[in-house]
């Protein structure tokens, strides 16, 4: 099959509308097709010298669609890069946005027909956009085809510049949900990292604030899912949650009331009050798919950071062996699983039976846990001419331990299919 070569006597457009037209109407002969390839082409024309780029969008495409199943997809590769090329025609930015939105709505209907092709042109059709809101409109179409069209692999890591591309962007809070939304349920499906999908999610809930009570409602089903995905995590200790407006509301939820309670005795409390909770509502756990062994092997780890807390800085064996309820030779290993998941740093004193931490993680960092390294600054400001009295190390620790950095702005290198 030829493929499409736009040659110096004519424009790439017609020349793409000719090749497009004549493979449409191949089969009905060259009397009936000549005439409409004819037609076509002189349609295109009148376009483009009457600059109505939006019209001559709307007529490529149309023909593109009809040879879509007929062309090769390296053709159709072509075709449509000189489709998409049409956003660069118009002098307004609004006219190109409207090229944009028809050209990425087309593209992305029929997701299951060669997604991985249309996801391609998509991208495309990005790197070519110029305007910042075009571009994170064609960015949703493309999540919409790799979500419908099971080709997740293609765009999951251009997660990684989801900062980077909101910076760009500017968007409001709306469609700031619908892309935070968007990327949690394409990682959901594909099973992806909790972490990353808890990520999303709680980029999601940040969204809402107290004001929003009558949007918050919408949020409700994505916050239990949220906890539930927090409590299940064996990796996950610390969390910003409890404040969020969206998780808040659950509190006084007739129906999700219990799950808010759940969520504040794995950030707040320690194991007994949550084997109190799970003998009043056991089979509530198993409805949220949560495993009762796996729930307590969490709370001890949290119960020992609760211990490592407490001002001495001095936590006995005998209180961690009563607070996490295991046998004496349980605890050094429990306290050695808790160094292991960097939850707190402490040296183990077997001779005096106790551990001395040296750090700790926050459960939650609002602001008591601030005020608290506030203090802690301000003392080592007083100090800091006197090595011995301050220890700088142990503040800058503790904010690497317990404030999760972002992944620092790299310079826009477009979307692509590798």
């Amino acid at each position: 099959m030829t493929t499409v070569v736009p040659t110096s006597e004519e424009d790439p457009s017609l020349s793409v509308v000719r090749f497009t037209a004549e493979m449409s109407w191949a089969e009905a002969g060259p009397e009936v097709a000549e005439p409409q390839v004819s037609s076509l082409c002189m349609e295109a024309q009148e376009c483009m010298i009457a600059g109505r780029w939006l019209d001559l969008a709307s007529l490529m495409l149309t023909s593109a669609e009809l040879v879509f199943f007929k062309a090769s997809e390296k053709d159709l590769e072509c075709i449509f890069t000189v489709v998409c090329s049409l956003v660069k025609k118009p002098e307004s930015l609004e006219e190109s946005l409207e090229i944009a939105k028809l050209l990425s709505t087309k593209i992305a209907q029929q997701p299951h027909e060669k997604p991985a092709l249309r996801l391609k042109i998509l991208f495309n059709l990005y790197n070519m956009l110029e305007t910042p809101y075009g571009r994170f409109i064609v960015y949703m179409k493309a999540l919409d085809v790799a979500a419908n069209g099971k080709v997740f692999e293609h765009i999951i890591p251009s997660f990684k510049k989801i900062d980077t591309f909101l910076k760009e962007w500017n968007l409001g809070l709306k469609d700031q949900r619908e892309l935070f939304l968007a990327i949690s349920n394409i990682l959901k499906e594909h099973k992806s990292s909790a972490k990353e999908n808890f990520k999303f999610l709680t980029k999601y809930l940040a969204t809402f604030s107290a004001e929003d009570a009558h949007t918050m409602d919408e949020a409700k089903e994505e916050a239990v899912y949220t906890i539930i995905e927090f409590v299940k995590a064996p990796d996950m200790f610390q969390c910003d949650l409890l404040e969020m407006p969206a998780v808040a509301q659950l509190e006084k939820d007739a129906k999700y009331a219990l799950v808010y309670q759940l969520l504040k005795i794995f950030l707040t409390q320690r194991l007994n009050q949550y084997l109190d909770f799970h003998t009043a509502n056991s089979e509530l756990l198993k409805s949220y798919g949560l495993v009762h062994e796996d729930c307590i092997a969490k709370m001890r780890l949290i119960s020992i950071v609760d211990l490592a807390s407490d001002e001495s800085g001095e936590i006995p064996y005998s209180l961690i062996k009563d607070t996490l309820q295991i046998e004496d030779d349980e605890v050094e290993p429990w306290v050695v699983k808790a160094i292991t998941a960097k939850l707190i740093d402490c040296k183990i004193d077997q001779m005096n039976q106790v551990i001395k931490v040296s750090r700790y993680t926050e459960r939650v960092f609002g602001p008591p846990q601030w005020q608290a390294l506030r203090s802690r600054l301000t003392t080592w400001r007083v100090n800091h001419f006197f090595p011995d009295q301050g220890n700088i190390a142990n503040v800058i620790t503790t904010i690497q331990a317990n404030k999760a950095t972002e992944e620092g702005s790299r310079s826009m290198q477009g979307l692509m299919i590798r």
